[in-house]
C-alpha cells in the first residue's frame, strides 16, 4: 500500500532502504520517544524492522518519504497496530533534520484516512509526558486526551515512563486543523 500527500509519499520500506532508515532514526532524541526501537539503533537493527513479515491482514506500517524534486529521503516512520486491548493505535516517529515541516501532521492525516477507509472505528495514540511536541501534533490530528496516562516501557529510555493517551472517534468529523482556521 502507497499514500501520497501535497509533500510526501508514504511507502513500504525494502532491504534496501536499511542504512537510509538506520541513518534518519538512529538519533537519541527520537529513539528515547518511541517504545520498541532500541538504542543505540544499528543497520541490523534497520534490516530487521524491514524484514518484519507482514500479514496480508496486517495494519499499514510506512516509511515517510519526503518528495525533493528527484530525490524522497526517507524523514520518518508511521504506521497502525494492533494493541492488546484489540485497538488500534497510531504511531510515528520524525527524524531531527524534518522537524517542524509539518511532515507528522501531513503523514497523521493521510493514515487516519487509511484507518476510515479500513473501517476503524477508533484510534488511540500516546506520547511520552516529556514530548509535549508530540501532543501539539495529536491535536492537530484531531485526537483527544482521554485524561489517562500509562506507564510504558521504552528501550531507547532503558525503563519506563508515563505516556499521555489521546483518542479519536474515526466517525467524528468536526475536527479541523487550527491552521486553517487562522488562515480562513
Amino acid at each position: 500500500m502507497f499514500a501520497r500527500t501535497q509533500r510526501l509519499m508514504l511507502r513500504p520500506g525494502w532491504i534496501e532502504d536499511a542504512p537510509e532508515l538506520a541513518r534518519a532514526i538512529g538519533h537519541h532524541e527520537v529513539v528515547r520517544n518511541l517504545s520498541r526501537a532500541p538504542w543505540p539503533y544499528s543497520l541490523g537493527d534497520a534490516q530487521a524492522f524491514l524484514l518484519t513479515e507482514r500479514k496480508a491482514t496486517a495494519l499499514p506500517v510506512f516509511l515517510i518519504c519526503a518528495r525533493e524534486g528527484a530525490t524522497s529521503p526517507i524523514v520518518g516512520c508511521i504506521g497502525l497496530d494492533r494493541v492488546e486491548t484489540g485497538g488500534v493505535e497510531l504511531g510515528y516517529w520524525i527524524a531531527p533534520q524534518a522537524w517542524g515541516r509539518g511532515y507528522a501532521t501531513e503523514a497523521g492525516r493521510a493514515v487516519i484516512d487509511i484507518a476510515r477507509t479500513l473501517r476503524v472505528p477508533t484510534l488511540t495514540a500516546s506520547h511520552f509526558a516529556d514530548n509535549p511536541a508530540s501532543g501539539r501534533v495529536l491535536r492537530k490530528l484531531c485526537f483527544r486526551p482521554t485524561g489517562r496516562t500509562i506507564p510504558r516501557h521504552s528501550l531507547g529510555r532503558g525503563g519506563e515512563d508515563v505516556t499521555v493517551e489521546f483518542e479519536q472517534r474515526l466517525s467524528d468529523s468536526d475536527c479541523t486543523d487550527p491552521c486553517d482556521r487562522m488562515a480562513a
